[in-house]
């Protein structure tokens, strides 16, 4: 009999039983279902089996580990329905490419697979699947023999992520036949996946999943054209110069020709923010620009690179950022858990931004404040503004096409830009990175640098900005008149080495540890990059350091 001890109780349950026999004796003291165990504070998936005294705690599909688990099922579900319904061609053929709200966009080779004829089939095999609990069966391969595997099976893209992999073995799931890899763990069988959705969309399918916070609740598909778009238009420019997958990415490194295409990527992005500058100016009248996206999304760089080319059309920019109207951090209003929350709207002094904006418009010199976010005060250090007849405002923030923000401001005279970190490459074809994993460590390697927070602290603050950005951003993304990606193809290799560090500092026995060890294995996959051949104009610069312009 083995000991084990649970939220300070002690039971005793026979050598072998399954982490799953365990959890159905606490599954009714917890909200969400239980998807995995921490097994002496190492992550454990259900179907594996006790050996030895230990403590265990559990994570249901309400904690971030959790949802991401169930994520990874439900995929490897619609990918074997796939498999079964039109051919293991079509399954391999699929590419998870990016999420539009609470939907996985999923294109297969042959756009005439996509109809809600062919969707109906593919949701009815799914639920044939979970009826029926099939297995997720886990094996670990000797790392050759993973990669001839897939290989044999036309997964060219997982050989060639493999071909950079440190490890001497993979562990590889099998349904029914079907193989697949995933960074990350799993559930035990499709039984667990009881809440989903497949439609047809766009030349593909939108697999309908729950978020985290409602886990048994699949919300209807939200209409994105304009990020759908460019969404796909991210997609298809990696494809153009060739890096679709990390492993193409690290084949372009590896052969010398990264610098290029660092160079290739800035000059897209130029052309994309001269674009909308010539936009800007062809309208006549617009004398406000607002800039709003996500957290780390460079903001200020874009607007300082947006400000240049406004000149270059005879336009007077000035980039004014809102962050630097920050309340007081005395009087910033804190969350559920007494965090501050930096992301609300209230945590800006809106009166007093629209006042100095009135005075900048009615001809008055205005002194701008500073935000100095070591001492966490607004600062006034003589930097005055006055605008003349060609001066255009370029105002960013998180809040910035929220109307209640400029409520002094003429509609008709704003200019509206959605800007975000669009990631635009997959790990291989069926593995999707996260733009919000992107954004993070964006973050962390930044507020490590500017503002004197270490890496626990970005992780701990994540879910509280996460959830800023869905009260505060994301509703009004769709009324920008124009959006840009402002994702490098090549970043994550180069905050990579920034990263890593400080992810190490953080220990077993922190809450955000487990975060910390899912991030340091992604970032596993991809070869290093120096920053030191990076534009000092570049995105990447605004959180890696050496930028040219100031906020």
């Amino acid at each position: 009999m083995i000991t084990v001890t649970i939220n300070g109780e002690k039971k005793q349950y026979p050598q072998g039983t399954t982490y799953e026999t365990i959890a159905e004796d606490y599954q009714d003291r917890y909200q969400g279902m239980i998807a995995l165990v921490a097994v002496d504070g190492k992550i454990r998936e259900l179907f594996k089996r006790l050996s030895r005294d230990c403590e265990i705690s559990f994570f249901t599909l309400r904690d971030d580990v959790g949802h991401k688990t169930y994520v990874r099922a439900a995929t490897m579900l619609f990918l074997k329905a796939v498999q079964d319904v039109f051919g293991n061609d079509a399954a391999q053929n699929c590419r998870v490419e990016f999420t539009i709200g609470h939907g996985y966009f999923v294109r297969p080779k042959e756009a005439s697979l996509s109809s809600e004829e062919n969707a109906e089939k593919i949701l009815n095999k799914m639920r044939e699947l979970v009826s029926r609990h099939v297995p997720y069966l886990k094996k670990s391969y000797p790392l050759d023999e993973a990669m001839e595997l897939f290989h044999s099976q036309g997964m060219v893209d997982k050989e060639k992520v493999f071909r950079y992999r440190r490890g001497s073995f993979v562990n590889i799931y099998e349904m029914e036949g079907y193989y697949d890899y995933y960074y990350g763990y799993m559930l035990p069988h499709a039984g667990y996946v009881k809440w989903f959705d497949v439609v047809a969309y766009e030349g593909g399918f939108m697999l309908l999943l729950p978020e985290k916070n409602e886990p048994d609740v699949v919300p209807p598909l939200k209409e994105q054209k304009k990020l759908f778009a460019t969404l796909v238009e991210s997609e298809g420019w990696g494809q153009k110069v060739g890096i679709a997958t990390v492993g193409d990415l690290n084949d372009q490194i590896c052969n010398g020709s990264i610098s290029d295409m660092i160079l290739v990527q800035e000059a897209q992005q130029e052309r994309k923010i001269g674009e909308i500058a010539k936009d800007i100016a062809s309208r006549g009248g617009v004398k406000f620009i607002m800039i709003a996206g996500p957290s780390s999304s460079g903001k200020t760089s874009f607007s300082h690179r947006l400000s240049i080319q406004l000149r270059t059309m005879g336009l007077v920019p000035h980039p004014i950022a809102l962050d630097d109207y920050f309340v007081n951090r005395e009087l910033t209003p804190r969350d559920e858990n007494g965090d501050y929350n930096f992301e609300c709207l209230e945590a800006i002094d809106i009166k007093q931004f629209n006042e100095d904006m009135g005075k900048l418009l009615a001809g008055e010199t205005v002194e701008l404040p500073t935000f100095n976010f070591k001492t966490g005060k607004r600062e006034y250090n003589g930097k005055f503004k006055k605008l003349g007849a060609e001066d255009i405002l370029v105002i960013e923030g998180i809040h910035g096409l929220n109307p209640k923000t400029s409520y002094c401001l003429p509609d008709e005279s704003k200019y509206k830009i959605y800007i975000s970190a669009l990631t635009n490459i997959n790990i291989d074809e069926h593995n999707r990175i996260p733009s919000t994993d992107g954004r993070l460590l964006r973050r962390m390697v930044r507020d490590a640098r500017t503002r004197g927070a270490d890496a626990r602290r970005t992780i701990e603050m994540w879910p509280s900005v996460r959830r800023g950005e869905e009260e505060n951003i994301f509703p009004f993304q769709e009324e920008a008149d124009a959006m840009f990606n402002s994702v490098l193809i090549y970043e994550l290799a180069v905050l990579k080495q920034y990263a890593e560090p400080l992810l190490f500092r953080i220990t077993k026995e922190q809450p955000e540890y487990y975060e910390a060890k899912r991030l340091l294995k992604f970032l596993e996959y991809f070869l290093g990059v120096s920053s030191e051949n990076l534009p000092n104009n570049s995105i990447c610069r605004e959180f890696v350091g050496g930028s040219c312009f100031h906020a």
